[in-house]
């Protein structure tokens, strides 16, 4: 946490400097730019980001709260069976490999996704390639901004984790400090391993390729939940924020950066629907 606070500490100096200038900068076109003048332009977008994505919620419309409604029905409808889900999967758990397990923990731990998305970002930026530059800001922004948004609520909520057999329904919220084993909703691990996954496969025009990259993006949520770290609604729940912030942050930087990977034809090719019946509960993928 205190790493986090520091990082986001860190995007609002880089965007206090940024707005020294910003009305040059941003009339400027990417390639006037010197590399100072790139790194904290990009410093300025990531805090923006985050800010951007964090106050949507004010500007909802109609259809906007309609698919917050799906989002709180199905993981409502989880929440009913996370007992039968955690005792089913006593069952199989033993059968998964348990380097599968372990990649998920450990992809979507803070330490190491920032790590990547830091790479990728530092990458774009010494190779002054635009569009890898562009991905490590919404890599970054999107990281930080679910990951501070989960700690927060993880302190708020107080959810216990199913390791500690206490039951679904157990809590302890409102704490200033992270309680041990209560800290279960939402998953962090499952929002940043996701949010990595969702915002690379913007890169690419094919469904399938995005399909694949959404199962990888799928496995740290899965280790977390056969491990006994988290409940299937506490996955499920990270999953839809992930993306609600990717797409938030996604639409920000379109009106900061000339290069755009997430062409509004193919935007359309990718549908996600949410099915909720009497007999079942699932996120659908339409192409």
């Amino acid at each position: 946490m205190k790493k986090l606070i520091a990082f986001v500490i860190l995007l609002s100096f880089g965007l206090s400097y940024g707005q020294k200038d910003s009305i040059n900068l941003n009339l400027r076109k990417d390639s006037d730019r010197d590399f100072w003048q790139k790194f904290t332009y990009d410093l300025g977008n990531m805090a923006g980001g985050m800010g951007y994505a964090y106050t949507r919620p004010l500007y909802w419309k109609k259809k906007d709260f309609a698919n917050l409604g799906y989002v709180a029905a199905g993981t409502a409808a989880l929440y009913v069976i996370d007992d039968n889900v955690d005792n089913w999967a006593n069952g199989w758990r033993n059968d998964v490999p348990r380097w599968l397990t372990n990649y998920g923990n450990d992809i979507g731990s803070p330490n190491n996704n920032f790590m990547l998305t830091g790479a990728v970002y530092l990458t774009g930026l010494f190779t002054e390639n635009p569009k890898l530059r562009r991905t490590g800001v919404l890599l970054i922004s999107s990281a930080a901004a679910s990951g501070l948004l989960q700690q927060v609520s993880k302190r708020i909520i107080g959810r216990a984790r199913p390791r500690i057999d206490v039951g679904k329904s157990s809590f302890d919220p409102f704490h200033i400090d992270r309680v041990f084993n209560y800290d279960s909703f939402p998953s962090g691990h499952t929002m940043l391993g996701f949010t990595n996954a969702y915002a690379i496969a913007k890169h690419f025009e094919s469904p399938w390729i995005k399909a694949g990259l959404y199962t990888i993006g799928s496995i740290p949520g899965i280790a977390r939940i056969i491990d006994r770290f988290h409940w299937i609604s506490d996955v499920a729940f990270s999953t839809a924020i992930s993306i609600f912030i990717v797409e938030a942050i996604d639409r920000f930087l379109d009106t900061k950066y000339d290069q755009k990977y997430n062409d509004q034809r193919f935007k359309k090719k990718v549908v996600w629907n949410l099915q909720v019946t009497p007999q079942s509960f699932g996120v659908t993928m339409n192409f």
